[in-house]
């Protein structure tokens, strides 16, 4: 018996955290997962790539209990296991991070952590002893965080180490991060790594899914590649390099940086003048900004997301409105009161790709034909007979963008909740390019999106500017901002902080400008 128990030891110590055999998941006639098999040894930090679609996240959220697969099956430590919801996951030793954070905004860091995981039938014991176990995981791991703050006080960086505290408060031994810098800084997303490293040294299994490459290289010790639900290869990460995982993702040779002529910059398309904006609780986000943005460029807004970039482009798109300056498109000043109206902006060519697709560009149970032609849906060409909307029409034109934009799969019938995130995004972008637009502004353009989808979409903003439209783009990911770019805004606290031109400076001096230090000024 003993010789029994040290040989299933001896198993044990070997086995994998993770072994996936077989699992295939399908959602109607899109058949998400194929027959995919992966291993994840224990210990060890291991990446899944794919475009947009590829099935990722859905072979996850098996994994975690949110699907329940059509066939195959899971081996956690080499011990078969049965997993049909997110408890019995837990129950695991799995944890999960998602790219949209499952926490109550009005409940405190503890409360959060707690929720879901209490003990007996009053909360403070439960409280008191997550307080003493949250001082030691963040003494531990690097994940220091106020206990009391409320999540809505919090930045983005620290809401997601509350996520990973939530995790290993329940026991976690594995732990899935879905798009984890997503919406991190440079400066979170390094302290993201390091705490992952600090994980991985105490035995953890870490699982990344991500569509950043340079993530992959720096902080995973193995991938796996999906394409169209299917596995493609799994590798030691030392042993590939980002140009090879890319083309396994995409199936083709992918351009990594983006080919660009020097601009051709024609008369003003618009002038901001000394704009500001003071939110209900009287905090003023913008402060006196003023620029001017030409025909034939690319003006980049880099930035620490909440630094003003949110306001600057709800005020021009209409959304929001402005407490004091004025915005001029074409020489002629356009409404930043209250009274401002989204859809004369679109009259006056202006197109807006939202940051944030689910709450302002897409209506997300609507189907693809409809998202395609909101805000233009009162034009000739989707008109009808007595003044009804012409759904041919609106069909035929869904169907022509889906083609032109790659959009996948092209089904116009397809609700656009039934996309992946990258795929999503190419809808609103659709539907913004090809009205053609004089000024287009763009927020977060490929947040969440795989490198395919990065590439093509670009090259769109690109194409449009060589076209000699004017683009303002904002965007937190200062690689993007310094390959697209043609001028460099650099906001902090609501202020322009300085102006750069990409060729002439670096990721380091924009990073200070961002932090609120002008290397300049100190000299």
């Amino acid at each position: 018996m003993s010789q029994m128990t040290e040989n299933a030891g001896r198993l044990d110590a070997v086995a994998p955290a993770i072994e996936l055999i077989g699992i295939s998941k399908a959602f109607g006639p899109v058949q998400a997962n194929k027959d995919i098999s992966m291993t994840v040894a224990k210990g060890a930090i291991h990446g899944i790539v794919g475009e947009n679609g590829a099935g990722k996240s859905t072979l996850m959220s098996i994994l975690y209990g949110f699907y329940k697969a059509d066939s195959g099956s899971v081996k956690i430590n080499g011990v078969p296991t049965t997993i049909n919801d997110s408890h019995d996951a837990i129950a695991a030793g799995i944890g999960m991070v998602h790219q949209h954070f499952m926490l109550v905004d009005n409940f405190t860091v503890l409360e959060n952590v707690v929720l879901g995981a209490e003990e007996g039938a009053t909360l403070g014991p439960s409280l008191r002893k997550a307080r003493k176990e949250l001082k030691r995981l963040a003494d531990e791991y690097e994940l220091d965080v106020d206990p009391d703050a409320l999540i809505e006080d919090i930045s983005v960086g620290f809401q997601q180490r509350v996520e990973i505290l939530k995790a290993l408060y329940r026991q976690a031994e594995i732990l899935i991060l879905d798009e984890p810098t997503g919406v991190l800084t440079p400066d979170e997303a390094d302290h993201l790594f390091r705490i992952l490293r600090n994980l991985k040294e105490q035995g953890k299994t870490i699982v990344i899914i991500t569509h950043k490459l340079r993530e992959i290289m720096d902080v995973t010790d193995s991938v796996s590649v999906m394409r169209r639900g299917e596995m493609t290869k799994t590798i030691a990460t030392a042993s590939t390099s980002p140009e090879d995982l890319a083309e396994a993702m995409v199936g083709r040779r992918v351009l990594l940086e983006v080919n660009k002529s020097p601009a051709q910059v024609g008369e003003t398309v618009m002038q901001v003048k000394d704009l500001s904006v003071t939110d209900m609780h009287g905090v003023k986000r913008l402060k006196n900004v003023s620029f001017e943005l030409k025909r034939g460029e690319i003006l980049g807004i880099a930035g620490v997301a909440g630094n003003g970039q949110s306001e600057l482009l709800e005020v021009i798109s209409g959304i929001g409105a402005a407490s004091a300056g004025e915005v001029l498109m074409h020489g002629e000043a356009i409404d930043i009161s209250r009274h401002a109206n989204a859809g004369l902006r679109r009259q006056r060519g202006i197109g807006h790709v939202p940051e944030d697709r689910h709450q302002r560009g897409l209506v997300m149970p609507f189907m693809t034909w409809e998202n395609t032609a909101f805000g233009y849906h009162n034009e000739p060409e989707y008109s009808g007979r007595f003044g009804l909307a012409n759904q041919k029409s609106m069909k035929q034109d869904a169907r022509e963008k889906m083609e032109r934009f790659d959009i996948r799969p092209p089904i116009p019938q397809l609700v656009a909740s039934s996309f992946s995130g990258g795929n999503q995004q190419k809808i609103v972008l659709a539907r913004e390019i090809e009205r053609n637009p004089d000024l287009l502004l763009i927020g977060q353009p490929t947040r969440g999106v795989d490198i395919g989808a990065i590439e093509f979409i670009h090259q769109q903003i690109v194409n449009l500017r060589d076209s000699g439209k004017a683009i303002l783009l904002v965007s937190v990911e200062l690689d993007e901002i310094q390959a697209l770019s043609d001028r460099i805004l650099v906001m902090f606290d609501g202020v322009i902080q300085g102006e750069r031109l990409p060729e002439d400076t670096n990721e380091s001096e924009l990073g200070l400008l961002m932090a609120g230090v002008d290397p300049e000024a100190k000299q």
